[in-house]
This record gives structure tokens, C-alpha cells and sequence, in this order.
């Protein structure tokens, strides 16, 4: 008691503002309800750097704050109230509540006398706080919101149903510009024109590659499907059968599947005479402007402009599943590499949703409004992540965390409706163009995880304060 009143004493001759001189308690209570204790904690080495240094670190930094404001607002739990709280959340993800055990009982004198001992050299910390310090944290990861490399592409075509960029597995970007198809090499940045069907009366409406890089097709607008060696530069043969353009393209190891505007998907096998090998899928009543082939080779989803999402197997003439959920046109269509049927599309202007089903029981899962157009999905291929591409109104490249539909990042530079996406072969890039005659490469996923523990002050048995 004798203490308490010291320090009421000392406040007051000092000059501390208080609401009524002449009431004086036998206890003085702080007021904190203001205080930002995660801000102020970590204010204490602020000005220690230049502001250039500052300026330059705020963005590194800023995910390593707010995980260190979390261990710190739990180590103050542990030993002012008994939380016993030994995990911290992972800062990114949606739930950040701390994982805690019930508390166990304190009276208010082992609290005081805590704060009574602060003044000695060392301070005892309970168990579960420093089994707190002590546990490792991931290191943040950050996502670059500006492209690594922009290249220009002059006519690339402002239209939501076609898809004119594709990346194979040699790391060979193609892009059909008008009349002509260029290839463009990630490893040496040459670009090398494949073809011009301008000597046609033609023009490219989609591209695609084989599975094994050797060989990519080319829709086109009167409805034809080349087939090119990219390596020798030669066209191999045409294949015929649609009455109009062809916008959509997919290979399954040897068979190739094209939807057009025409409604119909046709399937073929490039190792065989086209008739003898040809099936002809219907079930669209308007434009065919999707196709994915699922990761185990065994399904084909397809969207059209009629909003349908549909879903064929390798025997059927008809699709196995129908889904008409989306209330615009399906171009957005991607299987996940991670779970067997998992199933992502997305709806055009007058949906603006991104809906995932479960093909293994035609059930419907979540469904996620994203506030514009969705043109184009991609899963990572090391985590549970997914990209998507947007147009109207907003023209973004937003990132996943799957299931928990969390926004990992939101990137921005494109003008015009970012209409097309690829990926690179080693699951980290993406490539973006859109009707602003822009391709556009962002570093947006990580190969493995990093082990590494993230630099903390609150690491009190790692550095030396």
C-alpha cells in the first residue's frame, strides 16, 4: 500500500494530468483504453534508422510487426492474466485468434509483484511463455505487387472469349497478335514469329501446347486447328470440322479438344486421320469459350457463353455433370492439383463469382463474390493457392489461400481487362495480357516453403537485446 501511494505522489507533484487534483485514491489505474500496444512496442527502435532505411523496409517489414504485435499481446496474456496460450495463428490466415488453454487462477498481488521485481536484472518467465518465445514462426512471404518483366504485344485482342497466350513445359511463351502466332523464350528472350495466316485471309483466335512442349495448335477464325513443330517451325496439318472460330483449346496427352462458337467441342487424336478419331461433344447453346482437361486425365470441364459449366468423361457423347449456378459466361475454369475432383470456375460481368465444386459427388462447395469479372484461374502447383484474373470493373490479378478463401495479395498495373493468364512450367510465374497490348510477369508463388524463422525482438533466447 505503501508503494501505491508513492507513486500516486510522484505522479502528481510531477505534473500528470489528472481529471480531479483533490480525489485522490490509495491506488493509481492507468488509463490504456487508447494505447496501441502492438504501434507503441514496436516504436521503440524506430528512430534508430534513417527514414530512407525506413521508407525502404516498411513494406519488408510490416507482416514481421504484426506477427511480433501477436506474440507480444500473448506473452502479456500468459503473464498478467494466465492465458497459457503456447501457438500463435499464422498471421496471413482469415482466423487470428490465439490458441489458448483455460486460464489458470492468479490473484492480483502475484501480478503487482511481478511489476515490483521489473526493476531487477532478470525477470522469470513462466513455462508456456517461453515455450511461446521459443517456437519458430514462418517467414512471410511477400508477393511483389510490380511486374519483373512487361513486354509489348500490339494487337492483342480486347475479347473475353478467346485465349491467345499460352507457356509450355520448355519455357516457351506463345501469343497469337492479329494474323500471326510469336513464340518467345523465357530462357534466352528471343522471339521468333511461327506463323502469319494474313496469306489465309485468317486470324489467330486461341493457341495451345502440348503437354510435352513440342508441338502447339492454333484455333483459328474461319474455325480451322493447326498443328505446328515449334522447334522446326513447320505446320504439320489443319485440322477441319468447325463452321466458326475456334476459341478455346486443350490437350490430353495426344488428343486435343477445341470448342468454338459453333457450340460444339470436337476431340481428336493428332496421332490418327481426323475422322477416324474425331468426337463430337454437345451440350452448349451458345459459345464454347473454356476447356480443362483435369490433373488425372480423366475429365473434361468445358464453359460456355450459355453460362453452363459442364462435365465430360472419355466415353460419353454427353456431359456427365451439369452445373448452372453461374448467371454469365464460364471462360474461367481450373482443376485443382491437390484434390482429386476439386473443381474451380468463374462467371463472367453479371456474376463476378468463383464457385468450386466437388465432381466426385456433383456437389456444389463454396462460392466467393470477387466484385468483377472473372476471365481467367490458375492453382499453384506447390500449395494450396489459386490466381484469378479480373475485367470489369477493377482489371486485378488477386491471389487465394484455398479453402479458407483468404486474399493472399492484390496486383494491379493492367488498363484493359486482364483476359489472359498462363503459368510457367516451374509453378512460380505467371504471364498476364490484356486489351492494353501488354504482357505483364509477376513471381506470385514459392516452389517450397521457407524453414527459416522470421526475425523477431521478441526472440529473447535467439538475440541479445
Amino acid at each position: 500500500m505503501f508503494v501505491l501511494q508513492k507513486l500516486q505522489n510522484s505522479r502528481t507533484a510531477a505534473g500528470s494530468p489528472l481529471s480531479s487534483p483533490t480525489k485522490l485514491g490509495d491506488r493509481f489505474i492507468p488509463t490504456r483504453a487508447g494505447a496501441n500496444w502492438n504501434i507503441n512496442f514496436h516504436r521503440i527502435n524506430e528512430n534508430e534508422k534513417s527514414p530512407t532505411v525506413n521508407k525502404k523496409t516498411k513494406d519488408a517489414s510490416s507482416d514481421n510487426i504484426k506477427a511480433d504485435g501477436l506474440a507480444y499481446s500473448a506473452l502479456l496474456k500468459n503473464e498478467l492474466l494466465g492465458a497459457g496460450i503456447e501457438k500463435i495463428q499464422d498471421p496471413q490466415t482469415e482466423d487470428r485468434r490465439l490458441q489458448s488453454s483455460p486460464p489458470e487462477k492468479r490473484s492480483l498481488f502475484s501480478v503487482w509483484n511481478m511489476f515490483v521485481c521489473s526493476n531487477q536484472t532478470s525477470v522469470t518467465i513462466k513455462g508456456k511463455s517461453a515455450k511461446l518465445l521459443r517456437s519458430p514462426r514462418k517467414a512471410t512471404r511477400k508477393i511483389s505487387k510490380i511486374p519483373f518483366k512487361v513486354l509489348d504485344a500490339p494487337e492483342l485482342q480486347d475479347d473475353f472469349y478467346l485465349n491467345l497466350v499460352d507457356w509450355s513445359a520448355l519455357n516457351m511463351l506463345s501469343v497469337g497478335l492479329g494474323t500471326c502466332v510469336y513464340l518467345w523464350s523465357a530462357c534466352t528472350s528471343q522471339v521468333t514469329r511461327l506463323c502469319d495466316l494474313s496469306v489465309e485471309g485468317d486470324s489467330v483466335t486461341s493457341v495451345g501446347w502440348s503437354e510435352r512442349g513440342n508441338l502447339v495448335a492454333v484455333g483459328t477464325h474461319k474455325g480451322y486447328v493447326q498443328i505446328w513443330d515449334a522447334a522446326a517451325g513447320k505446320k504439320l496439318f489443319a485440322l477441319e470440322g468447325h463452321t466458326a472460330r475456334v476459341g478455346a483449346l486443350a490437350w490430353n496427352a495426344d488428343q486435343l479438344s477445341s470448342g468454338s462458337r459453333d457450340r460444339m467441342i470436337l476431340q481428336r487424336d493428332v496421332r490418327m486421320p481426323p475422322l477416324q478419331s474425331e468426337r463430337r461433344l454437345q451440350g452448349h447453346r451458345q459459345e464454347v469459350c473454356g476447356l480443362k482437361w483435369s490433373t488425372d486425365h480423366q475429365l473434361l470441364a468445358s464453359g460456355g457463353n450459355d453460362n453452363k459449366l459442364l462435365v465430360w468423361n472419355h466415353s460419353s457423347l454427353s456431359p456427365v455433370q451439369t452445373y448452372t449456378d453461374h448467371l454469365a459466361a464460364v471462360k474461367a475454369i481450373a482443376w485443382s492439383p491437390h484434390q482429386h475432383g476439386l473443381l474451380a470456375s468463374g462467371g463472367g460481368t453479371a456474376d463476378r463469382c468463383i464457385r468450386f465444386w466437388n465432381t466426385l459427388t456433383s456437389q456444389p462447395l463454396q462460392c466467393m463474390d470477387t466484385g468483377s469479372q472473372v476471365c481467367n484461374l490458375a492453382w499453384s502447383k506447390h500449395a494450396n493457392e489459386l490466381v484469378s484474373t479480373h475485367g470489369y470493373s477493377q482489371n486485378q490479378i488477386l491471389v487465394w489461400k484455398y479453402p479458407a478463401l483468404t486474399q493472399v495479395a492484390k496486383l494491379t498495373g493492367h488498363s484493359y481487362r486482364v483476359l489472359y493468364l498462363a503459368m510457367s512450367p516451374d509453378g512460380e510465374a505467371i504471364v498476364t495480357g490484356a486489351g492494353d497490348e501488354t504482357l505483364r510477369f509477376w513471381n506470385v508463388f514459392n516452389k517450397t516453403r521457407s524453414t527459416k524463422e522470421s526475425v523477431s525482438v521478441l526472440n529473447l533466447f535467439k538475440k541479445i537485446r
